[in-house]
């Protein structure tokens, strides 16, 4: 996990205040930033507070499509722009982004509120989608081949879906958004990015620096609201847009995809997790340990790749409870931009309350919270990293996406016991598994229903690698060479064989010759 800077100073609220005055509080549409067409707003909280940090134009339907309009009118010439310019601008945005890595940072602590260590660690994973993109952009092949029985040739191409609708969640307010932009503008296609209501002001910063790094007008549009369906009822529903990306929960992707089918749009959807953690016997359990604490720590397990349940084998069970518990007990928790704070606060109250209610109905079933288990009393939304052991295995915790600084614990006796309870779960995205023994992994693997599987690993998230997930966890990939494949179409095109006509020429001649 990465921990808090120690020693380095205070943030002082000048500083904040500064930051904040400097962010687009507008409607990107086109070029310009711009006020809502009624006038409506809403306010961006700080979670360690409950203080209202900034307020924000809210986008009517009106205004999202307005930003179709934007997007469509730019689409033609964005697609015939150069490979190389593209690649440039996204390298160029790499560099801006990396140059106001401070800013980015305190943005995401006060609208979020992660650590800054923390929200310093999420500038540099989500600016490394802008350069891997960048260098992706000019490798986009298609091919050109013979058919099989060498009468025709065939040529594939890879073309810009179109415009896109980007919506992505509050708790990685930057990498969610360039994890999305970046393919879309390294494939060619203009985008309205919907930003989530409780974390936009990264996105509205990220927003303005794509335009100083020579994003032309109208590729991205960007439309914060306070109503999600006022935005994505109407562009779904509009035969111009061709793709929808979202992450976010399972049930509201539902919707998204229902409501895309009208229009057979592309749909990429990073849903729900339920993050198996499987320690063997064989495990290295310190090292196991310090994954436990990556895989769940990371964003105040606020990540849809935070472990969620912990499988441990019973022969061990106790050693690593006890050891996990100290290491989360060891924690300080606090307002992300205090230097020794390690963990932040939850991200609004509903979330808090969720959390508890859920170790509250493990505890009430027989669960030991070892670590934590109750509120911090107040201000902002804080919840102390609990451990809880004995945990049965139907309680409700098991089966939901905790969300939360929550880990609970429960055995298992042999292998197969645990790739069925790795499996008993409606969810597939990520999963992690601590031993000393290759070839199990290699068994596991193929047997377990995930997307994505850490190996003596807590955290496996790269701009390099494909993220995403099987089952209810969604469908579709980011990251990795096959993340600008979801912004493209393949065309193919049958030519008649370039040598048919010579050929037939040459036939001909030979005919003519012998008649002779």
């Amino acid at each position: 996990m990465t921990t808090a800077l120690v020693g380095s100073p205070a943030i002082s609220p000048q500083r904040e205040a500064d930051l904040l005055s400097s962010v687009p509080t507008g409607l990107l549409i086109g070029s310009q930033w711009r006020d809502a067409s009624d006038g409506g707003t809403f306010d961006v909280h700080d979670p360690a507070t409950g203080e209202v940090v900034a307020t924000l134009a809210s986008a009517s339907s009106d205004d999202a499509i307005a930003a179709l309009d934007a997007a469509d009118a730019a689409q033609a010439s964005w697609a015939r722009t150069a490979p190389r310019e593209r690649a440039e601008i996204l390298r160029r945005a790499f560099d801006l982004v990396t140059e106001r890595a401070e800013d980015f940072a305190l943005l995401m602590t006060l609208e979020m509120g992660k650590p800054l260590a923390e929200a310093r660690g999420e500038v540099t994973y989500g600016a490394e989608f802008l350069r891997w993109f960048s260098e992706e952009t000019v490798r986009d092949y298609g091919r050109y081949l013979t058919t099989p029985e060498g009468k025709n040739k065939i040529l594939v191409q890879h073309k810009p879906v179109g415009p896109c609708l980007l919506i992505t969640p509050w708790n990685f307010p930057l990498a969610m958004a360039t994890r999305k932009v970046a393919p879309a503008i390294a494939a060619g296609c203009t985008m309205v990015l919907k930003p989530a209501k409780l974390t936009p002001l990264t996105a509205q910063y990220f927003a303005q620096t794509m335009l100083d790094a020579g994003l032309p007008a109208g590729v991205l549009n960007v439309v914060s609201s306070s109503s999600a369906s006022g935005i994505s009822g109407p562009l779904l529903a509009d035969p111009r847009l061709r793709k929808v990306s979202f992450t976010g929960s399972t049930p509201v992707g539902k919707r998204l995809m229902a409501d895309a089918a009208q229009n057979v749009l592309r749909t990429s959807m990073e849903l729900g997790g339920n993050a198996p953690f499987i320690v063997f016997e064989d495990a290295n359990l310190d090292e196991a340990v310090d994954g436990a604490m990556a895989a769940k720590m990371r964003n105040m397990g606020e990540a849809c790749t935070a472990a969620n349940r912990f499988l441990v084998h019973e022969s061990v069970a106790q050693e690593f409870t006890a050891k996990f518990a100290a290491a989360m007990g060891a924690l300080t928790t606090g307002r992300g931009t205090e230097p020794e704070t390690q963990v932040g606060p939850l991200i609004d109250a509903g979330a808090r309350d969720d959390v508890h209610a859920l170790v509250a109905a493990a505890v009430d079933a027989g669960a030991t919270a070892v670590t934590g288990g109750a509120p911090v009393d107040g201000p902002g939304y804080f919840y102390p990293p609990t451990v809880l052991g004995n945990v049965p295995n139907d309680a409700a915790i098991l089966g939901q996406e905790i969300f939360g600084p929550v880990a609970p614990v429960i055995t298992f006796s042999t292998e197969e016991d645990a790739i069925r309870l790795a499996n008993a779960s409606e969810y597939g995205l990520a999963s992690y598994l601590y031993s000393k023994d290759f070839n199990r992994l290699l068994r596991v693997a193929e047997q377990i229903e995930f997307g994505m599987v850490g190996f003596n690993a807590g955290v496996i998230s790269n701009a390099a690698a494909p993220f995403g997930g099987a089952k209810q966890s969604g469908l579709g990939r980011e990251g990795g060479t096959e993340g600008i494949a979801e912004y493209t179409t393949t065309q193919y095109i049958g030519i008649t064989d370039p040598y048919a006509n010579q050929a037939a020429a040459a036939g001909e001649s030979e005919e003519d010759r012998s008649a002779k």
